[in-house]
């Protein structure tokens, strides 16, 4: 039986004694100046002038008009006085000493005291900030090097895998770290060593944060969550004490799990930043490597779980074997496994009979476990609002809708002229989607204003799209020229709406070009040469690896694609103009049209609809 460990409280000086101290070193000194000062006499003028006349002053100090003084008694005054030659006069005739100071002037007293005003003052707002920061005292002032990792004891996190829908594949390869914590003699018999680190990667939303919680639940052992992020700290050596002090306490509780979320903010590629190689981040980066590659304690007593959504961006030092031994991708959920998510997301939702969790799983594609919890709940609050007794069909397409789409702009006042043409160009969208093969499944279209669009054309791929083929990519060009054509052809003029199109469009034509091989003039060589900034976290344009010809002929075949699709696209609008005036007539008197009312309309054969209900 594993004895229990007794952790040794050492009690510490506590610094709020100093900063008492401090407070009331500076309270007695204003307290004794001002008794010394409120030792005088208030006199008037008239007395003043008396005593002057009578010889009975032996000093006095003028700032303006105020005068403090003593008597040859021995005895402090002061008063107020109206200069005047005479009275100077008088003074000078018995021999009064006088200094004269401008008003501003400040004794030693105030001087001292407005100079140590300010260093009170910020170790106050410092001392205050700490202890309310992580409730751990007056003592955080002076431990910023500290870890803010938080702490899990045994049996404190209640996430399991069951609680984790789908990534059924992810869960499969974090078994064997819990097995591992649970029971290492399976696999050390047979020479097999558990990884030192587990890297989650995926794009955000799809439950990484989750899986690790889960996993420590799972494994019933200690469990030591923090940021990326909090370790970065502008002063020098912070970040890198941080991270000692992390693995120090991880060592007193081995065999225990570091979960570190959003790695990529301490881990990115090192020499990339404007500091070199010795900038913060880059301190914390290196100390990183160092704690994760020399663990005193014994093979797979620490073990790293870590989350990003930017494993491109990572120093390469970081994801060899030996740190991150296994990098576990958490991908967005198919259909199957959104049903599950969405069944886990309803037990705290009342629903009506009408809702099937199948169908709203098919017509989620793309969206992540957090889009689908965020759908279910921006469905119970319609449902709220609207005062149902459970949330129904039709608020998960209202809630979809708003999601996807953005919400109803209804305060926007369009007059007849923008509402036709906008009704035109979504109708262009809208028949073309429905016409040309290889396009994603039509669902609705709606002139009312969405977001920062005036109408939206919206269609879904009918699964789980991984891959687009050329007649696929040529398609989608042609229907984001719909709506530009079919204003061309209408009013013989097009609006700026159609700028978002044409961008759209020219990027799928590019990419065929110059990334896919797609080209039959070029081949099958890539072109592209925008890579991705590791540090930017963006697109920039790299210096080009091919000539001034070459990048010619690349702009000219994509203007081919384009081209080609404009005259293909108008042709078949030509060809169907009534259907694309009936379309349209009937979107600017109805506004919203769904897909059954839409293949109705036109005389079209259906197609599976993605409605929810």
């Amino acid at each position: 039986m594993r004895k229990k460990k007794k952790f040794i409280i050492k009690k510490t000086p506590n610094p709020i004694w100093g900063l008492v101290l401090i407070f009331a070193v500076a309270f007695g000194f204003l307290l004794y100046y001002n008794a010394i000062n409120k030792e005088s006499l208030v006199i008037k003028y008239s007395e003043f002038l008396n005593l002057s006349e009578k010889n009975e002053i032996a000093k006095i100090h003028v700032q303006d008009q105020y005068v403090q003084g003593k008597l040859k008694s021995g005895k402090n005054f002061e008063t107020y006085i109206i200069p005047s030659e005479k009275l100077w006069n008088n003074l000078k005739a018995n021999n009064v000493e006088i200094k004269v100071s401008p008003l501003d002037s400040q004794s030693w007293g105030a001087y001292l005291l407005f100079s140590f005003l300010p260093l009170l003052l910020l170790l106050g707002f410092i001392f205050f900030r700490q202890s309310s920061a992580g409730g751990g005292g007056a003592g955080k002032i002076f431990s910023v090097g500290k870890s803010k990792a938080k702490y899990f004891s045994p049996n404190t996190v209640n996430v399991l895998f069951k609680d984790v829908a789908g990534v059924e594949e992810a869960k499969e390869d974090l078994k064997d770290i819990i097995e591992f914590l649970k029971n290492p003699k399976k696999f050390e018999r047979l020479g097999a060593k558990v990884p030192k680190g587990v890297l989650l990667s995926g794009a955000p939303g799809t439950g990484k944060t989750l899986l690790a919680k889960a996993v420590a639940g799972e494994a019933n052992c200690p469990f030591f969550s923090i940021s990326g992020s909090d370790f970065v700290e502008v002063f020098v050596g912070v970040g890198a004490a941080r991270v000692r002090d992390l693995f120090a306490q991880a060592k007193k509780s081995a065999p225990c799990i570091v979960f570190i979320d959003e790695i990529d903010a301490v881990g990115r590629q090192r020499g990339i930043g404007l500091g070199g190689g010795n900038d913060e981040r880059e301190q914390t980066l290196n100390q990183l490597l160092s704690e994760m590659d020399g663990f005193t304690t014994e093979h797979g007593q620490i073990i790293v779980v870590a989350a990003t959504n930017r494993p491109d961006v990572l120093d390469k030092a970081l994801l060899r074997p030996g740190r991150f031994d296994r990098i576990v991708e958490v991908p967005y959920p198919d259909v199957n496994s959104r049903e599950k998510i969405l069944e886990v997301h309803v037990k705290k939702v009342k629903l009506n009979e009408s809702v099937d969790l199948k169908k709203i799983a098919r017509g989620t594609p793309g969206f992540t476990g957090a889009d689908l919890e965020n759908l279910i709940n921006e469905s119970a609050l319609l449902a709220s609002k609207a005062e149902k007794d459970s949330v129904d069909v039709e608020c998960f397409e209202k809630a979809r809708d708003k999601i996807v789409l953005g919400a109803e702009r209804k305060s926007l006042a369009l007059t007849e002229k923008d509402k036709l043409r906008t009704s035109y160009h979504e109708s262009g969208h809208t028949l073309l989607n429905v016409l040309l093969p290889d396009t994603d499944t039509f669902h609705k279209v709606t002139i009312i204003p969405r977001g920062r669009t005036l109408g939206v054309s919206w269609s879904m791929p009918e699964g789980d799209k991984v891959s687009a083929s050329k007649s696929e990519l040529l398609s989608e060009i042609k229907v984001l020229l719909g709506g530009f054509l079919a204003e061309e052809i209408q009013f013989n003029e097009h609006a700026t709406g159609v700028s978002n199109d044409i961008e759209r469009a020219t990027k799928i034509a590019r990419l065929m070009v110059a990334r896919y091989g797609m080209s039959d003039k070029l081949g099958s060589i890539t072109y592209d040469d925008t890579k991705e900034h590791p540090y930017l976290g963006r697109d920039i344009q790299q210096s080009r690896q091919h000539s001034d010809h070459t990048a010619q002929k690349v702009d000219d075949e994509a203007e081919r694609i384009i081209k080609t699709c404009y005259a293909q696209a108008e042709a078949l609008l030509l060809e169907n103009k009534d259907k694309l005036d009936l379309l349209a007539n009937m979107l600017l008197e109805k506004e919203v049209l769904h897909s059954k009312e839409v293949y109705e309309l036109l005389g079209l054969p259906p197609v599976k609809s993605h409605s929810l209900g």
